[in-house]
């Protein structure tokens, strides 16, 4: 059984209206169907576009986060390769004890 809704849900349009490569708003995250078709669903369907829409945007933000830590990631590693331990130069790997003697 549908629950009644006594406002009318309202469009999540912010005024961004490009699409992505996907093909999402790059706004509120609608697909191209889900624009234009926003006036003729159903508010159950309203609501179970709003609840993509957000799914779309928390998948968006981790992607940036991770896209974020990677590059942080080589940017560390540019800037500290001398402490960088598993790079290991022919001169260290060709070490021999028999240089060395206990006194």
């Amino acid at each position: 059984m549908e629950q009644l809704e006594f406002f009318e849900i309202p469009s999540p349009c912010i005024g961004v209206c490009q699409t992505d490569a996907r093909g999402y708003c790059k706004g509120c995250l609608r697909s191209r169907e889900e624009r234009f078709n926003w006036l003729d669903f159903s508010d159950a369907k309203k609501t179970d576009v709003i609840r993509l829409c957000k799914q779309r945007m928390r998948r968006r933000k981790l992607a940036i986060l991770k896209a974020k830590k990677a590059q942080l990631q080589l940017e560390r590693a540019e800037l500290n390769t001398s402490l960088d331990f598993e790079k290991t130069e022919e001169s260290e790997v060709n070490l021999s004890l028999d240089d060395f003697s206990l006194d």
